[in-house]
């Protein structure tokens, strides 16, 4: 079952707008219930917003993120506690990347702090990556310490 709500996470990526990553976020509630999806886009889809192509000339990374875009999980936490405020609490986020042909790529390790601390403060409890496989985390990126929930 929790598969499928990877392949769900891939179908909205699909509709992500970003030129440099196609990612999609779903939210399931603990009963199950797909209660939020989100992709990664500008910000209300306004391309004069877009700052994806910029060239960023130092190793380091700015203070602020490289892309321009509004997250995928930003996107379905946002949805989420929109359309079902009451079902966001112990809930699981399930984030996939896909290539430009539609398939699974690694979404790596989580590193985004900004994405953890809005799944904590929101109530999610768990984040599911994509890694050759699915990978369970705690809400990510403070504390990398993998669940394994499909064995």
């Amino acid at each position: 079952m929790d598969e499928d709500y990877f392949v769900q996470a891939a179908q909205v990526a699909a509709q992500a707008t970003c030129h440099r990553a196609h990612c999609g976020s779903v939210i399931v509630s603990t009963d199950g219930k797909v209660i939020g999806r989100g992709f990664n886009a500008p910000p209300l889809g306004d391309e004069s917003q877009r700052t994806c192509d910029v060239e960023y000339h130092s190793d380091k990374k700015p203070k602020s993120d490289k892309t321009c875009c509004v997250h995928a999980e930003w996107n379905a936490i946002l949805n989420a506690l929109r359309d079902y405020p009451d079902k966001v609490v112990g809930s699981t986020l399930y984030f996939m990347r896909i290539n430009e042909l539609g398939e699974f790529t690694e979404a790596g390790d989580p590193y985004c702090t900004v994405c953890s601390r809005l799944a904590l403060q929101s109530g999610i409890k768990y984040f599911g990556l994509w890694n050759g496989g699915p990978q369970m985390f705690d809400t990510a990126s403070y504390n990398l310490k993998s669940y394994n929930f499909f064995a």
